[in-house]
């Protein structure tokens, strides 16, 4: 029995049909919609690689069905520069070395583009740390990751009064 969703995956519009009501979001992402930027690590939700945003939520993509997300915004890593202007938390990643072999980088960003939104990230590094908990790197490159994530919080927090004043 096929099942029909309807995906909006980094702003375009996406009608699936699933053959199987078993299949991940992750493994929908990078098999049938040709976007690898999302990781499959561990696929059993406890690396983060595989973060994703739906419906502005941080999840592991992984440990989602397809079929429960049909009417769902998505965003994905390739979702999140427009052309070649990055995105704060991917220009931060950067300029912080937040990164070293690169595995779980797109993982990491899409959870600090989550932490930040949902107004967690604040400017204490421990909580950065605590908000980012459920992202590993085997790198371990969690110094620059946590000075990324609070540089882009006041990156964004600036642009945001500035372009409310």
């Amino acid at each position: 029995m096929s099942h029909s969703i309807n995906l909006t995956v980094n702003g375009t519009r996406r009608d699936v049909t699933l053959e199987d009501a078993r299949v991940t979001l992750l493994d929908l992402l990078r098999e049938r919609l040709a976007l690898p930027g999302t990781k499959k690590g561990c696929d059993r939700g406890q690396c983060g690689a595989c973060t994703v945003l739906v419906d502005g939520r941080r999840i592991n993509a992984c440990l989602a069905l397809a079929v429960t997300l049909d009417g769902a915004e998505v965003t994905t890593i390739e979702g999140l520069a427009k052309g070649d202007h990055l995105h704060p938390v991917q220009a931060a990643f950067v300029d912080h070395d937040g990164f070293q072999c690169g595995y779980c980088t797109p993982g990491q960003i899409m959870s600090a583009v989550g932490l930040i939104a949902e107004g967690q990230a604040g400017i204490d590094p421990e909580r950065i740390r605590e908000g980012m908990s459920g992202n590993l790197c085997r790198c371990a490159a969690y110094h620059g990751i946590t000075e990324a994530v609070l540089d882009a919080s006041r990156r964004m927090a600036e642009e945001e009064v500035r372009v409310s004043a």
